[in-house]
């Protein structure tokens, strides 16, 4: 495999990208501007001041930043979880329950709760009557 030189600006901005941080977002935390932050992102390099900065709003490791590898991430991610996994907890996609029954019973208790009303209704209209 080539040794080649991790672009860390461009690390940067995949991180941020991959946590849904907004360029704003990211400047604000590091008290720096939109642009600032644009330009850090194309940098090759950052110093170590930086770089160290940039991981403490990330979240992450400076190592993190200068070994950040696309590819091998979504390797990771693709073979370390499931469909109803992610990110360390676990969505139900598979209800336990059938929603049909949920709506039949919906329907049952709405035409039950009709049938009541109506025989309100004509009590109180053979009341008016006599």
């Amino acid at each position: 495999m080539p040794d080649h030189k991790a672009h860390e600006g461009r690390n940067v901005k995949r991180i941020r990208e991959i946590l849904g941080i907004k360029q704003d977002t990211l400047a604000i935390d590091l008290g720096l501007s939109q642009q600032a932050v644009s330009l850090l992102e194309q940098r090759e390099t950052l110093d170590t001041e930086m770089l160290e900065k940039v991981a403490k709003v990330l979240k992450v490791t400076p190592e993190a930043i200068k070994n950040f590898n696309e590819e091998a991430t979504i390797n990771f991610i693709s073979n370390t979880f499931t469909d109803n996994q992610f990110a360390g907890y676990t969505v139900n996609n598979n209800p336990t329950f059938n929603p049909l029954d949920k709506v039949v019973e919906l329907y049952e208790r709405m035409l039950k709760e009709k049938d009541a009303e109506i025989e309100s209704f004509k009590k109180q209209a053979g009341e008016k009557k006599k």
